[in-house]
């Protein structure tokens, strides 16, 4: 087995400890709901007007620039957003306000989802977001299982 390199060690040190405090802030300073061992990326957007409408399962994985939105703006409404465990939302995808999402979903990069995903162990992609594949073994962070 090779060793990494110091700054390799220290860059990934880093860059957890950056995301560790952001998830800290999520949940103590704004009341977010967001299981253990979740990861939000740094660039991820969730949503500030209605954090406490924000619910995101153990194990599950936000990337860059998703958006996850718990109010409407032109209806002047705060709602529910519920994302299950072990759930994987690609970069740039789109949760609407109220879109409940299963348990063991991939959700495709830049997909919109507006409406809820019921199915677990599926693949959602698209604008609007689709099924596209189903009974697609999912374990933590949204990974194949093999």
């Amino acid at each position: 087995m090779m060793k990494r390199p110091l700054f390799v060690f220290l860059r990934d040190s880093l860059r957890n400890s950056v995301i560790g405090l952001r998830r800290w802030c999520l949940v103590h300073a704004f009341g977010m709901n967001i299981g253990k061992g979740t990861i939000v990326s740094f660039k991820a957007y969730l949503d500030k007007s209605n954090p406490r409408g924000i619910h995101i399962g153990e194990k599950s994985y936000i990337a860059a620039d998703s958006l996850v939105l718990s109010h409407d703006y032109i209806n002047k409404r705060h709602v529910q957003t519920h994302i299950g465990r072990h759930v994987f939302i690609g970069a740039k995808a789109i949760i609407l306000p109220g879109c409940d999402i299963a348990d063991s979903v991939v959700v495709g990069a830049g997909a919109v989802v507006s409406e809820p995903v019921t199915e677990s162990n599926v693949i959602v992609a698209g604008n609007p977001a689709r099924i596209i594949k189903r009974n697609v073994r999912i374990g933590a962070f949204g990974q194949k299982k093999r």
